[in-house]
């Protein structure tokens, strides 16, 4: 069964390549774009529409999803040469899903409204197993009206989408999730290599972590590639030093996020970038 409502998706990479699939298995018509054009074959495959620009692509659809990986490259989407905003497309609705500063969300939806463009921020927690699953959390920012016109969307997306006001609330959420993240990564690194250079084995730590108070989901799921010494990315280091360099320029500066900043930017200096954020113990070994 076909909804009708024309979904636009601009961004397939590790996490938007798979939400756009589940979007597609729901019924709904899908169109997308993608600057590498070979990274929309299997989509199209499976019977969605390619479009030549943004501009087409918003042409012709309804609701229209960004996700990509920089500031930059959104503004590019809404901005640049047959953009998003290039012409005049009157009650529809654009949903950035990057993760982005909260200054970026106010601007884009700022230029949105001017162009009578309804506009939602909708940053996610999780990486690549929940976008596959459709069980992401969704932070969503923007009107309340625009929020209820998404949600049928969202609940395919995710397990559990929040409404959490105005945008640039979204992105301040997801900032701040990701600087637990990485709080949470670097004191597993820490622990673990410091429980080995005295003789505990990292299984033996690791299940003392996993199955006490200490452990939670991420040291859980992190586990098997601390033991393999093995990180395909997830969730690539080089993005976690982009957002924990958002939230220093967002207003964060509480004692720990210089440390833990410079101990990632560091990582990503020694080539981990393209590796999972979990390759941080490759870096403090």
């Amino acid at each position: 069964m076909t909804n009708q409502i024309k979904v636009g998706w601009i961004g397939l990479g590790n996490m938007g390549n798979p939400m756009a699939t589940n979007l597609l298995k729901a019924g709904f018509e899908l169109t997308v774009f993608n600057r590498t054009k070979e990274k929309e074959n299997a989509l199209t495959a499976a019977g969605a529409l390619s479009a030549n620009s943004p501009q087409d692509l918003i042409n012709s659809c309804d609701i229209i999803f960004t996700m990509v990986s920089n500031d930059a490259a959104v503004k590019e989407i809404f901005d640049g040469d047959s953009g998003l905003l290039c012409s005049s497309n009157p009650g529809k609705l654009i949903i950035d899903m990057s993760t982005v500063a909260p200054a970026t969300s106010c601007y884009l939806s700022e230029r949105c409204n001017k162009m009578q463009i309804s506009f939602l921020e909708a940053p996610v927690s999780g990486s690549v197993k929940p976008a596959q699953e459709g069980t992401l959390i969704i932070l969503v920012a923007g009107t309340d009206e625009s929020y209820k016109k998404a949600k049928p969307i969202f609940d395919v997306l995710g397990k559990y989408a929040i409404y959490l006001g105005a945008a640039g609330v979204g992105s301040s959420a997801k900032l701040a999730i990701n600087y637990l993240l990485g709080l949470n990564l670097q004191g597993l690194a820490e622990t673990v290599l410091f429980a080995e250079k005295n003789g505990v084995s990292k299984q033996d730590m690791l299940t003392i972590i996993n199955e006490g108070a200490c452990g939670n989901g991420i040291t859980k799921l992190k586990a098997p590639s601390i033991l393999n010494n093995n990180y395909p990315a997830a969730f690539a280091l080089k993005h976690l030093v982009k957002d924990l360099r958002l939230a220093k320029e967002a207003g964060l500066h509480t004692p720990l996020i210089q440390p833990l900043f410079d101990s990632y930017e560091k990582a990503e200096r020694e080539g981990l970038g393209d590796e999972d954020v979990m390759a941080i113990i490759k870096s403090i070994t």
